[in-house]
This record gives structure tokens, C-alpha cells and sequence, in this order.
């Protein structure tokens, strides 16, 4: 858990840096990385419900850094697209200004065997922490 708030705390620091949220960091991170992308599957990759990431995705529009496009063949369709304004703002999100990019880089150079024990280790714990029908699917 506290990795995870020190990792949130890099998020908000860089998203206010971008004057943005970090949910809208996130949702132009993973509108970048999934080109023709649904509201629907959008609200899944980040754990969230629809009408929480259409109001996110409203605000984007507004700010111009993503549009909603519809496809000729199928209106009832709406794929997520990053503008020209939005790319430069990840852009920005991966420049060397970014906090979470240095932090990360820092953890990279970590020696290769701490970091393979600790994959081992969360692997482990993940195995113990997994119910069975999990498994299977």
C-alpha cells in the first residue's frame, strides 16, 4: 500500500505539473498506448465505471487534448483519440521533467538479482493470495 500511495503521490505531482488530474494523466497514458479505443473499454483498463471516465473524457474534449471520433460504417461506435495537443502533453508526462519517470529509472537501476527476487517474491505472495477459480480463468 505505500508503495502504491508513493506511486499516486508522482501521478498527482506530474499531472498538476501538466495542469491536469491524474485520472486524466492515466486516461490520455492508456488512450495513447490503445489507438480506436471505447469509452467502455477505457473505463476498464482504468478500473473505473463509465460515467465516471465519460465525464473525464468530457473534460479532455473540452481542454482539446482528445476528440471523439465516429466511424462512417458505424455511428453507434465512438472511438478515443489523443489531438495533437494531447500527444504533446504525454510528451511532456515522459519528458525528463516527469518524477515518476526519474523515480522509475532509479528503480530500474536497481542490481538485476534484487529486482528478480522481488518479482519471485510478489509472484509467490500472488499465488498464496489467489483463489482457485481465479486460476482457472
Amino acid at each position: 500500500m505505500e508503495i502504491n500511495k508513493a506511486y499516486n503521490r508522482l501521478i498527482k505531482l506530474d499531472a498538476e505539473r501538466l495542469g491536469i488530474t491524474p485520472v486524466q494523466l492515466k486516461a490520455l497514458y492508456k488512450i495513447n498506448y490503445n489507438p480506436n479505443i471505447s469509452l467502455g473499454e477505457l473505463a476498464e483498463k482504468l478500473r473505473l465505471t463509465n460515467s465516471t471516465v465519460s465525464g473525464v473524457i468530457d473534460r479532455l474534449v473540452h481542454s482539446e487534448l482528445v476528440e471523439r471520433l465516429v466511424p462512417p460504417g458505424d455511428r453507434r461506435t465512438v472511438s478515443i483519440h489523443l489531438t495533437e495537443k494531447g500527444r504533446k502533453t504525454l510528451d511532456q508526462f515522459n519528458s525528463s521533467d516527469s518524477m515518476l519517470m526519474k523515480k522509475i529509472k532509479e528503480v530500474l537501476e536497481l542490481p538485476e538479482e534484487e529486482i528478480s527476487h522481488l518479482l519471485r517474491l510478489h509472484q509467490l505472495v500472488l499465488k498464496k493470495l489467489t483463489i482457485e477459480e481465479e486460476i482457472i480463468e
